[in-house]
């Protein structure tokens, strides 16, 4: 398989990649058939030279499609300068909203989850509005096997680095988790209660941070698929070839 599907402008999508943390490109990671990097890269990479196209996000509002941009691989910087930023896989701006995508494909089902805030966590930085978020944070330091399959942490991370990011664009912020189920991980059947507790954690995620400022939303790959257009046009053809490709 190239690593790049039809339509995704490669040069655009290596430049992002190579300025990210993860270390994808060079560290030929992208390139394994497990990926989660280039199922990402590859579903929002397609729609960067056309927004417009870009099937309406779960829990967005109608009225704010369609897209004005799309990037992948963005840094949603914290209110400092020094230490690590969080990286999104994808970000969409609309005319109100800023939307950061977490994208997972294999990972609820196979990376042990750390919690990890360092002090500067703790600074009263965040604005009315995130004391959600901000609960959930001293939750996982405490208890760091609070979930198993999502990360939670990371999560949280996003929403700090989205509620700073959308503060100076004076837009509002939301936080999507996009999942895939896959059926194997490492010639393993994933089991289906697996799927279930993963989905179940997610439910009480979105209802530990529900009337946060950084609104939170989730959907599955395939759940967000089903509501793309079902003609025959390029739209519904990148999503077949998604489909195809990385069976998410």
């Amino acid at each position: 398989m190239n690593i790049f599907l039809p339509g995704v402008p490669k040069e655009l999508v290596e430049l992002r990649l190579s300025s990210a943390d993860g270390n994808e490109l060079s560290s030929g990671k992208i390139n394994s058939p497990e990926s989660s990097a280039a199922l990402a890269v590859n579903t929002f990479g397609w729609f960067i030279e056309r927004p417009e196209l870009l099937p309406l996000i779960p829990g967005i509002p109608d009225e704010e499609w369609p897209a004005r941009s799309v990037q992948v691989e963005y840094c949603a910087r914290f209110p400092w300068s020094g230490g690590k930023h969080p990286w999104l896989d994808a970000c969409i701006e609309t005319s109100n909203y800023l939307i950061g995508v977490e994208s997972k494909r294999l990972e609820p089902f196979r990376d042990k989850k750390t919690v990890s805030f360092s002090a500067a966590y703790n600074r009263p930085v965040w604005g009315s509005g995130m004391e959600p978020y901000e609960w959930l944070r001293d939750v996982l330091a405490a208890d760091p096997e609070t979930f198993e399959h999502l990360d939670a942490a990371q999560l949280v991370k996003h929403a700090f680095g989205l509620v700073t990011d959308a503060r100076r664009k004076r837009k509002t912020p939301a936080l999507i988790y996009i999942f895939a189920e896959p059926e194997v991980l490492k010639a393993r059947k994933i089991s289906q209660s697996a799927k279930e507790r993963h989905r179940l954690e997610i439910a009480s995620f979105a209802e530990a941070v529900k009337g946060a400022t950084v609104k939170f939303h989730a959907v599955s790959y395939r759940e967000w698929f089903a509501t793309w257009p079902s003609l025959p046009d390029a739209v519904s053809e990148h999503r077949d070839t998604v489909l195809q490709n990385f069976q998410p």
